[in-house]
């Protein structure tokens, strides 16, 4: 809607270039006129009209291509435009509150971050679930995502995909894993379960998001999980579009 509305203003702006233009043709040929009846001027008579004359075509020839252009915009976006002359009633101040409105609707929306903001350690076993806070935040646009709580809440009602990868060590009675939550509802499940070595695993999705919905990770009770300077445990989402 926000690239529909550019053409939109693009259309208003080449209205009222066109008529700027005419006023001033207008103008040129009725000096134009009028220099022909007078005869007191120094220069000789007959190069001024020709000068005019010249400045006219080159003006003509520049409406021609606005016209045409105008013409292609008003074919392909007349679904947009419906009646091209109602552009010429929009007050110019409305229509750039307009323009104001449709840029701040669509947000940027984006952030990354990892378990642990320094060190190493081991997180869990729980005897219930819980919630993963990532607190080494590497990116955070438009601060949707609180290191704090663990919680991304959608600024904007859009499609979002999130993005989560769970590191742990192998034991034979802890596995590795946990939800993607949204609104207190598990949604999808990263899990891994091997008695040694290292333990990893992730999952992913894409969700329909209202205003004010909560989305996190939380941890799978008796699930231990493993995070250290090479941030191996992280939780990432972002915006894809809005609706």
């Amino acid at each position: 809607m926000f690239f529909q509305a550019l053409l939109l203003c693009s259309l208003y702006t080449a209205q009222l270039q066109a008529s700027t233009n005419n006023e001033i043709v207008s103008h040129l040929r009725q000096t134009a006129s009028q220099v022909g009846d007078t005869g007191n001027l120094s220069e000789p008579q007959h190069t001024f009209p020709q000068d005019i004359n010249n400045v006219l075509r080159e003006i003509s020839a520049a409406l021609a291509g606005l016209q045409v252009e105008m013409k292609y915009l008003q074919r392909d976006y007349e679904g947009v435009l419906n009646q091209s002359s109602m552009c010429t009633d929009i007050n110019v101040t409305l229509f750039r509150i307009l323009i104001l409105i449709f840029c701040l609707a669509v947000k940027r929306v984006a952030f990354s971050a990892s378990l642990f903001d320094s060190g190493s350690g081991t997180f869990g076993p729980f005897n219930t679930h819980t919630v993963l806070v990532f607190r080494h935040v590497v990116a955070n646009i438009g601060n949707a995502y609180n290191p704090n709580t663990g919680f991304f809440t959608a600024p904007v009602r859009g499609t979002y995909h999130f993005e989560f990868y769970i590191y742990g060590s192998g034991h034979a009675s802890h596995p590795t894993g946990a939800w993607l939550v949204k609104n207190g509802e598990n949604i999808f499940m990263a899990f891994e379960h091997q008695t040694n070595g290292r333990a990893k695993c992730s999952n992913g999705g894409t969700m329909l998001l209202e205003v004010g919905d909560v989305v996190f990770l939380r941890q799978e009770s008796n699930s231990r999980i493993l995070d250290n300077q090479n941030h191996h445990t992280t939780f990432s989402g972002h915006l894809l579009f809005t609706m």
